[in-house]
């Protein structure tokens, strides 16, 4: 399931993020804990080259812990400065302040040197529906920054004063042109980063169930009793259907109905803390988006 979208708005954040980077100090990417690796924006390493740079895994309150921990710490092995966080609470906000105010430490010292009172400029960047804006409205204390649970919803850059020493900038989430890579192509779908509107829904969810069948077959089977691991792909929501008896007019089974059930549920945490993505193929993933990137070049 190649999945290509890149609307309009996304290629005019990219530019506005160009056009902004040289007042920028900081900057701050906020992931999805339960895929990390494709949550990370792989045009993101060239865009911000030379600036420092802080990962923030959020909604790590529906991933499961023990990889959270083992992301964090394998970003950190890789010397970046990374803190998991809930945007919807105060857990981890401190930690990530002190992050934000680590990284730029080196920038306000040297303005202080010269008699400079720095106010710290941080850009806060991701994908879409990582919960970029969430994030500002916690540690602004208010609603400052527009928020929703759709992808697209922040249009414009929107500077957000912290203390009088630090600013934040949201930004509008931002993919990359070519989704080339499948798996992460399916998680970012799964998440929501991607509008269903424009997704096969059922064959999503279906394949969804079939993931998580092997990664946590007993979530997945305790939720939806009538799944098995083997579950045939075209049976699968005919299952959850029949369990869940969602049927249309004519008694036929609502598969389009389950499937949307599935993905908010898989969504909401409802199946269980799960992480779709492990650290130790960061790697390997990593070198191929690189290798997938440069091969587009221009079409960036």
């Amino acid at each position: 399931m190649l999945i290509q979208w890149y609307p309009g708005h996304m290629a005019k954040a990219r530019r506005m993020l160009q056009e902004n980077l040289k007042l920028i100090d900081v900057v701050v990417e906020v992931v999805d804990a339960r895929a990390p690796a494709a949550t990370r924006n792989p045009d993101f390493d060239a865009l911000f080259q030379g600036k420092t740079r802080v990962i923030l895994l959020n909604k790590s309150d529906l991933a499961d812990p023990s990889l959270v921990k083992a992301w964090v710490q394998a970003y950190r092995a890789e010397g970046i400065l990374a803190q998991d966080i809930v945007s919807t609470t105060n857990s981890g906000k401190k930690a990530a302040v002190a992050l934000i105010e680590q990284a730029a430490a080196p920038r306000v010292a040297k303005m202080k040197e010269r008699g400079v009172k720095k106010t710290v400029r941080v850009l806060i960047a991701g994908i879409p529906n990582v919960g970029k804006s969430t994030f500002i409205n916690r540690i602004a204390g208010a609603n400052r920054a527009e928020v929703g649970d759709k992808p697209g919803v922040t249009k414009g850059k929107q500077w957000v004063k912290i203390t009088p020493y630090l600013e934040l900038m949201d930004t509008p989430g931002l993919l990359w042109p070519k989704l080339d890579n499948e798996s992460y192509a399916k998680h970012l779908a799964y998440l929501g980063s991607i509008k269903d509107d424009i997704m096969d829904v059922e064959r999503l969810a279906a394949e969804l169930l079939q993931e998580l069948l092997t990664l946590c077959p007993e979530n997945v089977t305790k939720r939806y009793a009538k799944l098995a691991i083997g579950t045939p792909l075209d049976e699968i929501l005919l299952r959850v259907a029949e369990s869940r008896a969602f049927l249309l007019s004519g008694g036929e089974l609502d598969t389009e109905r389950a499937a949307r059930v599935v993905l908010d549920e898989f969504r909401a945490g409802k199946i269980g803390r799960i992480t779709l993505e492990r650290p130790e193929r960061r790697s390997g993933a990593a070198e191929e988006e690189k290798k997938e990137t440069e091969s587009h070049g221009k079409d960036f």
